[in-house]
């Protein structure tokens, strides 16, 4: 097993590296999320420009053929700024399950998601279904031989700005993946902030009109396909995370060394330097199994799922203590919003919601220990 980064890996990861260093500190990422769409447009072409909305796509595709090794590069990177557009939910997500359909438009979607001018999501999540996203209540139905969908989808990521959406319903009973433009008739968008300021919405179907075209995959195949998804899209917040807990470990120790008590630096304070310690350690230890999950994804490892749900638990648990000890080693200044590092907290804590929470994640785990 090779734990050495390619050269090409390397290259990606000093590239985001200095693009956030040089286009996203912390006052433009204020202004970012300030403003109505809730991300830049401006870096959102760059990213384009630059090749990283192409990373996960197949070559035949337009893509560069990478992977989930270069996925947790370019994530981790994202995690240390808190870069806010929806590489996520567009590429990530979207992307991964259209280009393992079989959907007659496949390549001209995703040529459109890699030059930037097109944005999809997918609106999985209901309000009262738990993680149990294949329950669904959204479906469609048959009146006068047309097919049409209702239903209603919560906390959809950059809802407001898709110009289509992937939406999991029953269709003829089953589990299908739907394909809806964000324009048509009968669809509302409600937009929101959540708690680390980036854009959700959730979306009301009445009657939209649908085909048997915009029906991507249906039964077992969108189920995998879903799963798929899922597995990769958790990988991507934990490498985030991951990134995220470094920013906060390195900051938290720099300010420990500016912050002077009784005539001292308060890093020299053992009490603190205990603290730090345990931040580090859980840093250390998220990254190993982040490693870990990557790489058996990467190979189609069959114990893939149960390490990347391990994965999602430590996230959590690992996400939590870094947030709250940075937080309060800054003192007052670690709950303003002026500073970064809480802010940070903001994401863990948004981070351990998304795709299953760590209790869900436990349970998960356990029943594939089962197996």
């Amino acid at each position: 097993m090779n734990l050495n980064y390619s050269d090409e890996q390397n290259m990606l990861r000093e590239q985001v590296l200095k693009f956030c260093e040089t286009n996203y500190d912390f006052i433009d990422r204020e202004k970012i999320l300030e403003s109505d769409s809730g991300f830049s447009k401006d870096n959102w072409q760059q990213f384009a420009e630059l090749g990283w909305l192409a990373v996960p796509f197949k070559e035949e595709n337009g893509g560069f053929n990478f992977g989930p090794v270069e996925l947790t590069v370019l994530f981790e990177e994202f995690g240390k700024a808190l870069v806010v557009e929806p590489y996520l939910s567009s590429v990530v997500m979207s992307g991964t399950i259209i280009e393992n359909s079989d959907h007659k438009n496949k390549s001209s979607i995703i040529e459109k998601i890699i030059s930037g001018e097109h944005q999809i999501s997918v609106a999985y999540a209901e309000p009262n279904i738990g993680y149990k996203f294949f329950d669904c209540y959204a479906s469609t139905s048959v009146s006068n031989n047309i097919l049409s969908l209702n239903g209603t989808k919560s906390l959809v990521l950059n809802a407001g700005n898709a110009n289509q959406f992937i939406v999991l319903a029953k269709h003829e009973g089953l589990s299908a993946l739907i394909l809806v433009d964000a324009e048509v008739d009968g669809l509302s968008i409600q937009s929101f902030k959540t708690i680390d300021g980036q854009t959700c919405g959730e979306l009301t179907f009445e009657n939209v009109l649908i085909d048997t075209d915009s029906i991507i995959a249906s039964g077992d195949d969108a189920e995998a396909i879903f799963n798929k998804m899922m597995d990769l899209a958790i990988l991507c917040i934990s490498a985030e995370a991951v990134g995220a807990m470094n920013a906060s470990y390195v900051k938290t120790v720099q300010y420990t060394k500016e912050r002077e008590q009784f005539s001292q630096p308060i890093s020299n304070f053992q009490v603190l330097q205990h603290r730090m310690v345990d931040m580090f350690i859980e840093t250390e230890l998220t990254k190993s199994l982040l490693i870990k999950a990557t790489l058996q994804l990467d190979s189609n490892d069959p114990d893939a799922q149960s390490t990347i749900s391990a994965l999602k638990v430590q996230v959590g648990k690992a996400g939590r203590l870094i947030g709250q000890n940075a937080v309060q080693l800054h003192g007052g200044m670690g709950v303003s919003n002026e500073m970064s590092i809480g802010h940070y907290l903001k994401r863990f804590t948004a981070i351990d919601s998304m795709f299953g929470n760590t209790s869900h994640h436990i349970n998960k785990y356990q029943a594939n220990q089962k197996e």
